[in-house]
């Protein structure tokens, strides 16, 4: 409120109290100026024209010309009609009504509560706003990083193609290398074989039996090796062999694997049963090595004494993931020594023996190469087991190609 007399000033705060405005009281427009320049978040203000120095107008010019304070309404309070022009000068300066006195006190209250009332809602528009720039401010930056969090996977995706070509490369240099380190070492190990045997043959009775007892150990030794080279290019062949597709019935492959361990399922008096197998795609030599080398590790750690029984069946499941994929679950259970079940994600690793090679033969290569022809199936293998009361290894292998499982859809 500006007014050079106290009165007017006293008057207009009484009308205006009960309405709980909050008031700043000048008395001349010098001293409304320098108010202005220190607070200006006001909602009105109420500016006599009549006063010495700088009137009302003037003193509104001033006000009007600084861009922070142009936004504050002004409502002229006169005794005066100036007529029109200098109403209009009012209305250039910032002006927005008049109020001729005597004031009507509810006229002055209704002006006045309409411009409260704007600039409440002014400043309910202006934290609306701040609020909206600072949600749009999160906004960006959240997109920011999702955009920085995109690119670092991109990137470490990136990075890990690249590891897993560069460990296919070393894999595929791996495989041909034992390959051709285990059939280049085929040769001089024959050659220690056909000399011991000559030694034996020609020379036995000359040999005393110290002599004879190391000859014997040269050819187990022989023996042993033979043995691991040959698991060694199995296990080569088996990454190396081109994955050639076929309809393969599982109960042909197992009569042939089981007429293969005649001998020692007789020897052992082993007990054998299985289900009626469906066919199913896979690569019928690498099948074959993987019943052989299963059926033969469970006729191999058979219980003493104990007749060995193995029973070999399945279930056919759905994938989780893909319930249209449907999978032939094979299950070789056996009663024979068992193991413990700690051990059981080791015993697929190359050359990883649970018993001496004293009490069982092998190279520890078999399970590390039924694992690898489960895998080339896209096929997945674990056991189950427990000491004295045998093992169940699992196979699951896809029933259909994934291909064909997608152009037909099982039930569709």
């Amino acid at each position: 409120m500006v007014d050079d007399r106290e009165d007017n000033l006293l008057s207009i705060s009484t009308i205006l109290e009960p309405d709980g405005y909050q008031f700043v009281k000048a008395t001349s427009g010098k001293e409304a100026l320098k108010i202005l320049l220190k607070e200006y978040d006001f909602a009105l203000i109420l500016m006599d024209v009549t006063m010495p120095i700088l009137n009302g107008f003037e003193t509104a010019d001033l006000i009007y010309q600084r861009e922070k304070l142009r936004h504050i309404p002004t409502i002229f309070i006169t005794a005066n009609n100036y007529g029109e022009e200098n109403i209009f000068r009012g209305y250039k300066t910032g002006g927005v009504d008049y109020i001729y006195k005597p004031v009507n006190p509810d006229l002055l209250r209704a002006k006045v509560s309409v411009y409260v009332d704007l600039y409440k809602k002014n400043r309910q528009l202006v934290a609306q706003e701040q609020r909206l720039i600072a949600i749009n401010r999160n906004l960006e930056n959240e997109i920011k990083e999702r955009i920085a969090s995109e690119n670092q996977v991109k990137e470490l995706n990136r990075r890990l193609v690249e590891i897993i070509d560069r460990l296919e490369s070393a894999n595929k240099d791996l495989d041909v290398f034992a390959f051709m380190a285990s059939h280049d070492l085929q040769e001089p190990l024959r050659k220690i074989q056909a000399f011991c045997d000559i030694l034996s043959s020609r020379f036995k009775d000359s040999l005393n039996e110290e002599v004879q007892r190391y000859l014997k150990s040269i050819q187990n030794s022989a023996e042993r090796m033979q043995s691991l080279i040959k698991d060694l290019l199995a296990f080569s062949k088996v990454s190396n062999e081109e994955n050639v597709m076929m309809d393969c019935d599982l109960n042909e492959i197992l009569q042939e694997v089981l007429k293969d361990l005649d001998s020692k399922i007789l020897e052992k008096k082993a007990k054998i049963q299985w289900d009626h197998f469906p066919a199913i795609p896979g690569n019928l030599s690498l099948l074959r090595s993987l019943f052989y080398n299963l059926i033969e590790n469970a006729l191999k750690y058979s219980r003493r004494d104990v007749q060995p029984l193995i029973s070999i069946h399945y279930v056919t499941v759905s994938s989780k993931s893909s319930p249209r994929q449907k999978y032939c679950r094979i299950l070789i259970e056996d009663n024979g020594i068992g193991f413990e079940q700690k051990y059981a994600e080791h015993i697929f690793s190359m050359f990883r023996r649970l018993h001496p090679i004293s009490e069982f033969e092998g190279t520890g290569i078999g399970l590390a190469i039924c694992k690898k022809i489960v895998e080339k199936h896209n096929g997945y293998i674990s056991a189950q087991s427990k000491i004295d009361h045998g093992s169940t290894f699992t196979i699951t292998l896809p029933l259909q190609r994934k291909e064909e499982a997608v152009k037909n859809p099982i039930g569709s």
